[in-house]
């Protein structure tokens, strides 16, 4: 056994268990395929179908108590524990000698009959068990658990294994994603595919990660939005599409964001924001009564009413509800930035002095943090929404909203801009505030305008963050206990 891998006593005391098993000519890992007829749940939920008859499952010993000639023990599948009682007389004097020198957390093959013990408990009474594979490494204490959030998320498996019912986050994750797909696609959207590497890194004011090509020897970036790619598939005349993909932005990390996480980007020809609004409400809603089956949850310590009919406010409006500005009454930039400044209000070293930045940051820093039930906020200044139609009635603003649940950003929707001139000018701004240091405005894709020159018909877009959307179904308070494999530095 090689010193320099410095095993625990307990690694090694099962690592000679399986040297000794190998040289009685047993390898608890020769074994490819076994028959399994049924999982815990399915056994405790029909217990009264089958109770009395054979059944076959496989799973993870996590625990036993052995008393003498028999013993029970706990095992653990895809869908909980269940408990199986092991005698001598029935698996025979050789195969239980080795199942009690079996260890927690060995996989094990079942075969036995649906019985009910004395307390209750439905159970496996075993005829025949067989050694799967060997658990070198010994299992936290149950007791203690594993509660060290940084090695659950860096050791996502033994999390699964210790606390089962993590798993119950992804299975609603997995559902959500499920049900989204459904509403699309019949409202007849087709689910597209779009480059992760791009020589430019658009849709989005956000920083991105750079990689280089070999071959063509070129800087890339990986995606930060999907928006531009299928925005050219509606000039090219894709009226509904959408895709579900991982996006990466080079940025911070706290309970809400992590460098990669999944969006669903959609985009509908002949549709505007208003009609994003209804998408998203109706996903969202519709996700919570038929996966949670109630439209009440409760997320960061507020109890939150999914049910549909949520409030749309402009931003002029909040900001005059909330901060006691109002910003119809103001035509002035310099008047403008006085009035945010009175408030305690604070812009951007980098951002121009307008009406439009002074609204923004007046919603940015003293409205979003109050918006709990869901709230789309509406009309966007035209400085931080590059991409989105001028409003016709006030053209310093957009068709833009974002949904806010319980202060929170979930989507993001435009009536999406197709004048060309127009989108070039808004780049040159973008590229004009690059050029001042800020590092996550938009970069210019000439390609993009390209596409727009051919004309794209009046669109409806969003983005919506799926993490954020089953932080919200699970009550999870990090972004973390929703993405299976979260970035984590690596430990030296």
């Amino acid at each position: 056994m090689p010193e320099e891998l410095n095993f625990s006593e307990q690694e090694q005391i099962r690592r000679a268990k399986l040297d000794a098993m190998r040289q009685e000519g047993i390898d608890p890992y020769v074994i490819t395929k076994c028959d399994v007829t049924h999982a815990s749940g399915e056994i405790v939920a029909n217990f009264d179908a089958l109770e009395n008859q054979d059944v076959k499952i496989a799973g993870r010993m996590v625990s036993r108590r052995l008393m003498g000639k028999a013993a029970f023990a706990h095992i653990l599948d895809k869908d909980g524990k269940i408990q199986i009682y092991v005698r001598r007389d029935d698996v025979g004097e050789e195969a239980y000698a080795a199942f009690k020198g079996y260890d927690i957390g060995d996989l094990m093959h079942i075969e036995g009959m649906v019985f009910r013990t004395k307390t209750g408990e439905a159970s496996i009474h075993v005829k025949k068990l067989t050694l799967l594979t060997k658990c070198l490494k010994p299992l936290p204490e149950k007791f203690h658990g594993l509660t060290d959030t940084d090695l659950r998320f860096r050791q996502r498996y033994l999390d699964l294994i210790v606390n089962p019912e993590v798993k119950q986050n992804f299975i609603i994750r997995s559902r959500f994603i499920k049900f989204m797909r459904n509403y699309l696609d019949n409202m007849n959207y087709i689910e597209v595919e779009t480059p992760v590497l791009n020589t430019i890194a658009g849709g989005a004011a956000a920083r991105p990660f750079i990689t280089h090509h070999n071959t063509l020897d070129i800087n890339m970036f990986m995606r930060i939005a999907t928006e531009l790619p299928l925005k050219r598939l509606i000039v090219g005349g894709m009226d509904r599409v959408y895709e579900i993909g991982r996006i990466f932005r080079n940025e911070g990390m706290d309970p809400k964001h992590n460098p990669e996480f999944t969006t669903v980007e959609l985009y509908q020809a002949y549709a505007d924001f208003h009609d994003m609004m209804d998408i998203a409400e109706g996903i969202i809603s519709g996700a919570a009564k038929e996966i949670l089956g109630t439209y009440e949850v409760e997320w960061m310590g507020e109890k939150i009413d999914l049910t549909p009919g949520w409030r749309r406010l402009s931003m002029v409006d909040a900001v005059k509800e909330y901060v006691g500005i109002d910003f119809n009454e103001i035509t002035d930039d310099a008047e403008a930035v006085a009035a945010a400044k009175a408030k305690g209000v604070e812009l951007a070293d980098a951002a121009e002095k307008t009406w439009g930045n002074a609204l923004y940051a007046c919603f940015d820093q003293r409205v979003e943090e109050k918006l709990i039930q869901p709230t789309f906020i509406t009309m966007y200044p035209v400085e931080v929404s590059p991409l989105t139609k001028r409003s016709p009635q006030d053209p310093r603003l957009t068709e833009r909203f974002e949904l806010f649940i319980c202060h929170s950003e979930l989507a993001n929707a435009y009536s999406e801009l197709n004048d060309p001139i127009d989108q070039r000018y808004r780049f040159e701004k973008q590229a004009e505030q690059r050029e001042r240091g800020d590092e996550e405005t938009e970069m210019l894709d000439e390609d993009f305008l390209n596409a727009l020159e051919y004309g794209m018909p009046p669109t409806g877009g969003m983005g919506m963050g799926i993490d954020r959307c089953v932080m919200l179904l699970t009550g999870a308070d990090t972004i973390r206990e929703v993405i299976l494999f979260p970035t984590m530095k690596p430990r030296d």
